[in-house]
């Protein structure tokens, strides 16, 4: 038995929401709280990222790297001159 009063759709447009408020307080909420756990992840490593003493307490050591010899320069072969 085949309906003839109901229109079809097909697959692809039956799959599609429709736009409304509640996608819009969905959107908003979802960022909503991204933003704060961006916030809160934030503020719970503040601490650790302004604190330098750990890095400069090493630097006469790791300086000593730096006075490395020049290295010797890469010979390129001279450029094959036009016949």
């Amino acid at each position: 038995m085949v309906y003839q009063s109901r229109p079809t759709l097909g697959a692809t447009r039956a799959r599609q929401g429709r736009f409304g408020r509640h996608m819009i307080w969905v959107l908003l909420i979802g960022t909503l709280l991204a933003v704060i756990g961006l916030f809160a992840a934030w503020t719970w490593r503040a601490p650790a990222l302004q604190s330098s003493a750990a890095v400069n307490d090493k630097q006469p050591a790791d300086s000593r790297a730096f006075k490395a010899p020049e290295p010797a320069p890469i010979a390129t072969p001279a450029p094959a001159e036009p016949r």
